[in-house]
């Protein structure tokens, strides 16, 4: 089995990427990394995006939907400086990983 510390940088970044494009919320997330292979229960992200509000990366609030309340997730301007830094690193390990 591979190891899912492994996993976690790329769960945040999915996660931080997304929140880029639109507010998220938890049922929609865990959903969108279910299509890439993760398999998530809330137990284990809402955590995660906690830890990632108070970190600063994310900042939510709790809003109305189709007659419901549901937190959804925005990115922070320190977050958006991380997902940033983060992709030139990927750019970079991608090319090393599967340079020809």
């Amino acid at each position: 089995m591979i190891d899912q510390e492994f996993y976690s940088g790329f769960i945040r970044l999915h996660i931080l990427h997304h929140a880029s494009e639109k507010p998220i919320f938890g049922l929609w997330i865990i959903d969108e990394l279910a299509r890439h292979g993760y398999k998530l229960s809330p137990g284990t992200l809402y955590p995660l995006l906690h830890g990632m509000e108070k970190k600063g990366y994310l900042q939510s609030t709790r809003e109305s939907s189709d007659g419901r309340m549901r937190r959804l997730y925005r990115i922070t301007p320190p977050g958006v400086t991380a997902l940033e830094s983060a992709k030139e690193k990927v750019r970079e390990l991608f090319g090393e990983l599967f340079e020809e």
